[in-house]
């Protein structure tokens, strides 16, 4: 039975605070959003860069919050979408948004560092907003380019400093220091306490930093369709030695 618009908002209520607004049977999750309709208003930037119908594909939304995205993908016709959070409150909302959205979606607790766990690949995995988030960010995206991205990989990162893309050398010689006062150069800004009241936000990185973290772990930058969000694809596996070095040390 059609739950009522005013049970939907006391549930709502329940569950609150919200960091994704959905709008469930026409009552808005989070309606004064400090970002404004978010995750809506960045997502209509990037929606056409997804194909429409994703019918018989696999969907991985890693860090799914309150399950926006992943009710996107089964609304575009995905054959199975698993989100994944390590919040059970993010989880408990998107149990509940998918269920008034009536998406059959799977959901599981799980961190980014220990997808590896689920054993099997997906067509498309999102990655959004997740990043800046962890303690160790180039170990996650190592560790979804080699065990979780089939086909594509949709990413965001919040970015801050410089949006500029410097030419950069392949090597730079030991005393050469100057580049690292250039803002354009690739940085990741590192917050010991707190960052917008938020003291999960680790590091923050520039456009460039974040451009150049996709290529070290592997991926093939496709598509650029907003500020902070890359489609990528998995390209040959980094040069270095990845997430863990191999048996017997680097030189194996």
């Amino acid at each position: 039975m059609r739950m009522s618009s005013a049970a939907v908002k006391r549930r709502i209520e329940e569950l609150g605070p919200w960091f994704h607004n959905i709008d469930l049977n026409g009552v808005s999750t989070a309606p004064d959003h400090f970002l404004g309709n978010y995750p809506y208003t960045k997502w209509r930037k990037f929606a056409d860069s997804i194909p429409a119908d994703l019918t018989g594909k696999t969907v991985l939304d890693i860090g799914c919050n309150a399950g926006f995205y992943s009710i996107e993908m089964k609304r575009r016709g995905a054959a199975r979408v698993l989100g994944v959070d390590y919040d059970e409150t993010y989880l408990a909302q998107a149990r509940f948004a998918a269920e008034i959205a009536d998406a059959d979606i799977e959901l599981r607790k799980l961190s980014a560092y220990d997808v590896g766990a689920l054993g099997e690949r997906f067509d498309i995995v999102l990655f959004m907003g997740v990043l800046y988030h962890l303690r160790h960010p180039l170990l996650a995206l190592d560790l979804i380019r080699e065990h979780v991205v089939g086909q594509l990989m949709v990413f965001q990162s919040m970015q801050r400093g410089s949006a500029d893309l410097p030419e950069l050398e392949r090597n730079y010689h030991f005393w050469r220091k100057d580049l690292f006062d250039d803002a354009a150069f690739p940085k990741l800004h590192f917050i010991e306490h707190c960052y917008a009241n938020d003291p999960t936000n680790w590091w923050i990185p520039n456009r460039a930093c974040t451009e150049a973290m996709l290529r070290s772990a592997g991926f093939e930058i496709q598509a650029h369709p907003e500020a902070e969000v890359y489609v990528c694809r998995p390209a040959e596996a980094p040069s270095g030695e990845g997430a863990v070095y191999p048996a017997g040390g680097a030189s194996a």
